[in-house]
């Protein structure tokens, strides 16, 4: 298995595919770098050279009991960036993995990064507030932590099972190995690290990141997400970054970049090579 170690201990297991222009995968919660196989084989076809990490605490990754918060995922991308000499190359990050990319480019792309993609992603920021009236109340995530610590298991089940991947909408064909495949990267990480997660994927505040991104940026997000709604992600997100590029998809869900990549990669592949 390919590991970076970062400076407090932690073993990051990524992959590194192919040669060219580098292409970063960042996954969603609660999955692991396998959650872009078809991206990372669509990319390597093309010619790319094509990375996906698991984030610490997640798939293949240390089980640390801290570090789940924004500040240090995007610290442990800096660390693997640099192990790897990344330069030139496109971030990309789906729901909290878009969150993982606003604040590493945001904080450690210049000189490195030439694009940004953010897909079905949390910025700006999720959790209701006076300042963020549209938001989903606390409650929501109150409710993922505690059917969390009831039994993760099944609450994985039923998440990969129904509004993930909006297999719960009434002509939706639930593939059946999707969700194993999702249940499978979620039950393979630690779970003290997925509850954290959820207080850093809905409670971080990414509108100064968005703002201070100054490369190009694509916003991809399905407009029947029902997991990050779109009007308070990615519609807020497109006016808070300077070169930003937002496309809508109509009915797709959260997890369109496995439910569509027929759709899906053709655009990230224009973007790129636009």
């Amino acid at each position: 298995m390919s590991t970076i170690t970062t400076k407090d201990g932690t073993e990051i297991f990524y992959k590194d595919w192919g040669s060219g222009q580098p292409i970063v995968f960042h996954h969603g919660w609660p999955l692991s770098a396998d959650d872009w196989d078809n991206q990372m084989l669509f990319f390597l076809d093309k010619g790319y050279r094509v990375i996906a990490h698991d984030r610490r605490g997640h798939g293949r990754s240390s089980q640390t009991p801290t570090g789940h918060e924004m500040d240090t995922y995007a610290a442990d991308v800096a660390e693997l960036a640099a192990a790897l000499d990344l330069r030139d190359a496109i971030h990309v990050g789906h729901s909290t993995g878009g969150g993982e990319v606003a604040r590493y480019v945001a904080r450690y792309g210049k000189g490195r990064v030439a694009k940004a993609v953010l897909i079905g992603a949390v910025p700006p920021i999720m959790v209701k507030s006076e300042k963020n009236p549209g938001g989903l109340p606390l409650e929501v995530f109150d409710g993922f932590r505690a059917a969390q610590a009831a039994n993760r298991a099944q609450f994985f089940l039923d998440v990969a099972s129904g509004p993930f991947y909006g297999f719960n909408r009434p002509d939706a064909k639930a593939a059946q190995g999707v969700i194993w495949n999702w249940w499978r990267q979620g039950m393979m990480g630690s779970t003290k690290a997925h509850y954290d997660c959820i207080k850093a994927f809905s409670e971080t505040d990414f509108t100064e990141d968005l703002k201070a991104i100054d490369v190009p940026v694509l916003i991809m997000h399905g407009d029947d997400d029902q997991i990050v709604p779109i009007a308070d992600s990615a519609l807020l997100s497109s006016k808070l970054v300077r070169n930003g590029t937002l496309k809508v998809y109509k009915g797709l869900p959260h997890g369109m970049c496995t439910t569509h990549p027929e759709i899906v990669n053709p655009d990230l592949l224009a973007f790129i090579q636009g």
